[in-house]
């Protein structure tokens, strides 16, 4: 049936020339399937495996250059070498010394040559009259000397309180009255300040007798109070005053003198210190507290060991002129004041 439309081709497949169709038999059974989902089935697979084509170099071509000129290759930008100032120093022909400006030698040898030009002026001026501005730089070295002196000497500061810084402090002493003078002035600074109390030292060695220990130690009770009245001393102090002098009696015959009971706590010799500047100056020290506690023991009155430390600088039993004061050096080659 309608057998001419149809054409047999090889593998059991048959066509439908008129409408290009298949009969395919799937599972025994003829199925009509269009002509373009058959394939033919190949045995052989002629399959040539082919490297993949190379592809030609592409030379690189620069957009902004149409006139085919050459392009120099690129090479990284050159920083220029900054060279260091030199200075020669010496400019000799055996000898030559070539150093970077600004270095710790440079500044040396600069100060020096400063140095040699200075002397050389001053070689110069031998010989000759002064004139007026060696005259001006004496005034400034003179200037220069005062400001050298411990900080607590002002430009302002009261005379008698600079001969007193000039003259007496920090000198060593040895004299027992001298010491017990200088015990009372300085339990009778506190509260108050030195300059007013040497204005008034006078009336503190007749209140007491040149400070003699002997003669202070035998005031009663009228004559402390007479002696507070006169001289306008607190009664509190004058009887400190008089059981100190009391000690110092003591002292004496267990030590010899008052000052070889002092002088002991530092073995025979100052304390040397090298402090720069008053405001490093400590208010008390190791050493003042241990004399304070001592003084105590045996009966001292207003012995504090901050009292003690200023009692301490005061007689020379510690050196602490700060080191540019002329007074530094003058103490501690100074011979020491004795009876």
């Amino acid at each position: 049936m309608c057998s001419y439309k149809f054409k047999k081709q090889g593998g059991g497949v048959v066509v439908d020339i008129s409408s290009q169709s298949v009969l395919s038999h799937i599972n025994g059974r003829p199925v009509l399937q269009p002509y373009n989902n058959s394939h033919k089935k190949n045995n052989t697979c002629n399959f040539k495996i082919s490297p993949p084509p190379i592809s030609p170099k592409i030379k690189k071509v620069n957009v902004l250059n149409t006139n085919n000129e050459k392009i120099p290759k690129s090479s990284p930008p050159i920083s220029p070498k900054i060279k260091s100032p030199i200075k020669k120093v010496k400019n000799d022909s055996s000898f030559m010394i070539v150093e970077v400006a600004g270095s710790i030698a440079a500044a040396r040898r600069e100060q020096v040559a400063n140095m040699q030009v200075q002397r050389k002026q001053r070689i110069a001026h031998y010989g000759r009259t002064n004139s007026a501005k060696f005259n001006a730089a004496a005034a400034v070295d003179s200037t220069s000397r005062e400001a050298k002196r411990c900080s607590f000497i002002t430009p302002n500061s009261d005379p008698i309180y600079i001969a007193y810084h000039d003259e007496e402090w920090g000198v060593p002493l040895h004299d027992d009255n001298l010491l017990f003078e200088l015990l009372v002035l300085t339990v009778a600074q506190v509260g108050s300040d030195w300059t007013s109390l040497l204005k008034r030292r006078q009336d503190f060695r007749d209140a007491f007798s040149g400070f003699d220990a002997e003669i202070v130690a035998k005031y009663n009770e009228k004559k402390i109070n007479s002696t507070s009245i006169e001289y306008g001393i607190e009664l509190s102090q004058v009887r400190g005053v008089v059981d100190n002098s009391k000690r110092i009696l003591e002292m004496k015959k267990q030590f010899g003198s008052f000052h070889k009971y002092l002088w002991g706590f530092v073995s025979n010799k100052p304390i040397k210190t090298q402090y720069k500047a008053c405001n490093k100056i400590p208010v008390k020290t190791s050493k003042s507290e241990t004399m304070s506690k001592d003084m105590v023991k045996k009966g001292f009155r207003y012995v504090g060991p901050t009292i003690i430390h200023s009692f301490m600088q005061a007689v020379g039993l510690t050196n602490d002129h700060i080191i540019t004061c002329p007074r530094h050096v003058q103490c501690a080659t100074q011979k020491p004041i004795a009876m």
